[in-house]
């Protein structure tokens, strides 16, 4: 781009940084949305004013070969939004890229396997980071904006702030967590956060950040590893974990949504189909109807 081009870039997306703040975007979904819209000018050096629909086939060409089908919807959303908002034009999206609708069932650790993971990790951080995400069943996010005065040990429960779709909820908090939080804490005393950044303790003592996110999801695959775990685990699996054990004890389903903070029953309704006892209890209640019937079966073969 030539100076000109640049500036009218830099303003073209200043405009659309504001209108995601306008619109009450999470702060993640302005990084990606507006990550979306600095990638694309880049690939053709090109105020995106300026893109048609033969540029955006070319991109999504390219996007589609080098990069998941999440960061396709994503990039298809920033600039959407990009279009919409700020340059009040619409493109027939569909038309251009469509990811695929998959309904992709996660992989479940057994109780015995999260405990296997938990004592096989050799830091008393992710020690702690995964018993807490696990046992409370939080997002990774959640659980990385957590401070010391979100968790409340008389009522037993801690304050999860602007969870997905921006809302607040109480989780309850187990004792064998709060025992872990405390001890963790007790080795770094940070004043206001749990997960403290940093290599050391006197590093985390100090500070004003928590934990980084994409260094906890790298660690968690190793451990998982190094613990023999063969699945395809990440921290969010950890809350998958979470809501199928919680059936599996034979939690009312409204109860688990809930804790889970999840806005429809159909959400929380997917960890039916993780469970083996939800399984066996079907069969119980399918072969239980079947012995209801009084058959005689001495029809002619």
């Amino acid at each position: 781009m030539n100076k000109a081009q640049q500036t009218k870039f830099e303003s073209l997306y200043q405009q659309h940084v504001n209108a995601l703040h306008r619109q009450g975007k999470a702060a993640t979904t302005i990084d990606v949305y507006s990550r979306a819209v600095r990638r694309i000018t880049a690939f053709f050096d090109l105020c995106p004013d300026r893109l048609t629909p033969n540029h955006f086939k070319a991109y999504f060409d390219s996007l589609v070969k080098s990069h998941s089908w999440s960061t396709v919807r994503i990039d298809r959303n920033g600039l959407q939004f990009f279009y919409k908002h700020v340059l009040n034009k619409q493109w027939d999206w569909i038309a251009i890229v469509k990811p695929p609708q998959k309904k992709v069932l996660p992989d479940i650790l057994s109780v015995k396997e999260v405990e296997r993971l938990i004592n096989g990790t050799r830091e008393l951080r992710y020690q702690t980071f995964i018993l807490a995400v696990y046992s409370m069943g939080l997002r990774l996010g959640e659980a990385l904006n957590l401070r010391i005065n979100d968790i409340d040990s008389q009522r037993m429960k801690v304050h999860v702030h602007l969870g997905k779709g921006r809302k607040d909820r109480f989780v309850t908090l187990p004792q064998a967590t709060l025992v872990a939080l405390r001890k963790y804490w007790a080795t770094h005393k940070n004043p206001t956060l749990p997960f403290p950044a940093g290599a050391t303790p006197r590093a985390r003592h100090s500070a004003s950040t928590a934990m980084d996110r994409g260094g906890l999801q790298k660690s968690i695959r190793v451990i998982a590893k190094d613990c023999g775990i063969h699945k395809t685990i990440t921290l969010h699996s950890l809350r998958h974990c979470y809501g199928a054990h919680l059936v599996e004890a034979g939690m009312h389903l409204r109860a688990i949504q809930h804790e889970m903070g999840h806005d429809s029953p159909k959400t929380t309704a997917l960890y039916t189909q993780l469970t083996e006892v939800a399984h066996q209890d079907i069969v119980i209640l399918i072969n239980s109807l079947g012995n209801r019937l009084h058959l005689t079966l001495d029809g002619q073969v």
